[in-house]
């Protein structure tokens, strides 16, 4: 190596220094801290003592609520995905219209994205009630009578995927970016041919939009994967509301780990829950090649 490329190294690995020193000590250092604590009976204040895979014992077949607080995730990720996605996409197309006003009608649909997340929550709190919110208001004007949303079990997770599908904004402005740069001809060579709006839809724009769905929904995955505001904000104390209808895996590894500072569990929980998205991650990849499609023609 020369002394010229030998010295661009050196002051490559400089500039770089910060970030190196940032993920050796605050995350690939914590991720094996954890990794060795989820194999202890680790509580904080006392010293760790191994205890092989008891943890992990313990929270398969002794911890019911393990299983609940993984019902409820899952429940949440299933629902909340697939209508996010959608909302946003049915959003960013009827916004990618030329017409008169249309960015204000944008700026409305993108403000809850950029709103404090509690300040939301209590918002929804007060829409949610069972007596005087909105929505149950809203209901009544068509002979509905709404539920205890926040105060029935089987009402609690509806509300809060509602509650997510009102913040669609963000992702609607990332795919009305990607919808203004499909090319026109496209569209033109397609009306040429006698194509009407929803066949354009569905054989031009959602084609050519697939590789930030396929982005939107492996990011969305893992984000609600990570749900534990809500929950914590909206029920009473964090304790997951009525019959821990709302006790989200996030929440239960966080009242294990910082409310009776079991930390060795809470670690255990915090790597099958690693492990089980890496693996949702990775069947999104596998199977991305069927239905994501990029400008070249090819399945990447």
């Amino acid at each position: 190596m020369s002394k010229l490329s030998l010295k661009e190294n050196i002051w490559g690995y400089i500039f770089i220094a910060p970030w190196i020193i940032g993920f050796l000590g605050l995350t690939l250092g914590p991720l094996l801290f954890s990794l060795v604590t989820s194999f202890t009976d680790y509580n904080v204040t006392s010293q760790m003592n191994f205890t092989g895979f008891d943890n992990y014992k313990r929270m398969f077949t002794v911890d019911p609520l393990f299983w609940t607080s993984l019902y409820n995730t899952v429940y949440f990720v299933v629902f909340s995905v697939p209508l996010t996605t959608a909302g946003a996409v049915i959003v960013a197309m009827l916004l990618n219209q030329k017409m008169k006003g249309i960015k204000v009608f944008r700026t409305i649909y993108y403000l809850p994205a950029v709103l404090s997340g509690v300040a939301v929550y209590f918002l929804w709190m007060q829409l949610l009630s069972p007596s005087t919110g909105l929505v149950n208001t809203v209901l009544a004007w068509f002979g509905i009578d709404g539920p205890a949303w926040l105060f029935e079990p089987e009402w609690t997770k509806p509300a809060l995927v509602m509650m997510k599908m009102w913040s669609v904004g963000g992702g609607m402005l990332l795919y009305l970016a990607v919808m203004q740069g499909v090319p026109k001809a496209m569209y033109e060579a397609a009306e040429l041919d006698g194509a009407g709006s929803i066949r354009k839809f569905f054989h031009i724009t959602l084609p050519m939009i697939t590789p930030i769905i396929f982005f939107d929904m492996v990011t969305s995955t893992i984000g609600a994967f990570q749900i534990f505001q809500e929950a914590y904000v909206m029920t009473d104390s964090g304790e997951g509301g009525p019959s821990n209808s709302l006790l989200f895996y996030n929440l239960h590894m966080w009242n294990n780990a910082f409310e009776i500072f079991n930390m060795g569990y809470a670690s255990a929980m915090a790597w099958v829950l690693f492990i089980i998205v890496m693996i949702l991650t990775f069947l999104h990849f596998k199977f991305s090649k069927k239905w994501v499609y990029y400008e070249s023609g090819d399945h990447k």
